[in-house]
């Protein structure tokens, strides 16, 4: 399940650009625990597959690569989103019905 929470909050952060460490900066502050060990990674994957574009921006000190969230990236995060929604309402039913 944790990964999947983390494909899931990537595909909701990178709807406006980002570089790697940033997203990874962000999703600690959040309180989602990765490392870049397990995230960039994860981000190439989401590439591959074709739920994540990038580019490189070389205007700064360093080239960094940008990651935004492709359409498809988007209706699957959509979808994630929805089920990851109905996962907690059934999960705070349970709780409450078995306290």
């Amino acid at each position: 399940m944790r990964r999947g929470t983390v494909v899931l909050a990537c595909l909701m952060l990178l709807r406006q650009a980002q570089y790697g460490y940033a997203l990874l900066e962000t999703l600690n502050g959040a309180g989602i625990a990765v490392d870049g060990n397990t995230l960039y990674p994860l981000l190439r994957r989401l590439e591959k597959q074709g739920l994540l574009t990038s580019e490189w921006n070389t205007e700064e000190s360093r080239p960094r690569k940008f990651y935004r969230v492709s359409a498809e990236g988007s209706r699957t995060g959509a979808l994630l989103a929805r089920e990851w929604e109905d996962l907690v309402t059934t999960v705070r039913r349970l709780i409450e019905e078995n306290r």
